[in-house]
């Protein structure tokens, strides 16, 4: 059951960006893009509130993701990919990325915080951040 309202065209929206953003880091690396993707629509909080949608998440600016401003992002969704984006949007949460609103791919180690996050791991070349508990109730 999904933990967010969305549409078979958003499905896909986000499946384009869990591609564009992280491709490289295979099935999971995209899968927890999806994580956080899905926690900035049902955060309400921070620097996501009023965030209610898969497009509004997507083309947030600024705060927002890199991958809408290049061209391999308007690529059609493949199916592989819908799939993964349906097990985010259906609730399924990896570690580190499971409570995350950001992430980013550092030139060497994580840091332990990023605009005052706490770093919750990393998997391959992205570093993960969440937010307290008390910041953001609604991803936890």
């Amino acid at each position: 059951m999904a933990v967010i309202k969305t549409n078979s065209e958003q499905t896909k929206l986000l499946a384009r960006l869990m591609r564009a953003e992280a491709e490289g880091e295979g099935d999971l690396g995209m899968l927890m893009v999806g994580n956080v993707g899905v926690n900035r629509v049902l955060g309400n909080c921070l620097d996501f509130n009023n965030i209610r949608s898969i497009q509004d998440m997507v083309y947030q600016s600024p705060g927002g993701f890199e991958a809408p401003q290049k061209s391999y992002f308007y690529q059609k969704a493949r199916d592989k990919d819908i799939r993964l984006a349906e097990r985010a949007i259906n609730g399924e949460r990896q570690w580190p990325a499971s409570n995350a609103l950001w992430f980013f791919r550092p030139e060497g180690n994580c840091p332990s915080t990023w605009y005052n996050q706490q770093n919750t791991g990393r998997f391959k070349a992205h570093c993960f951040f969440s937010p307290s508990g008390q910041d953001c109730p609604t991803v936890y």
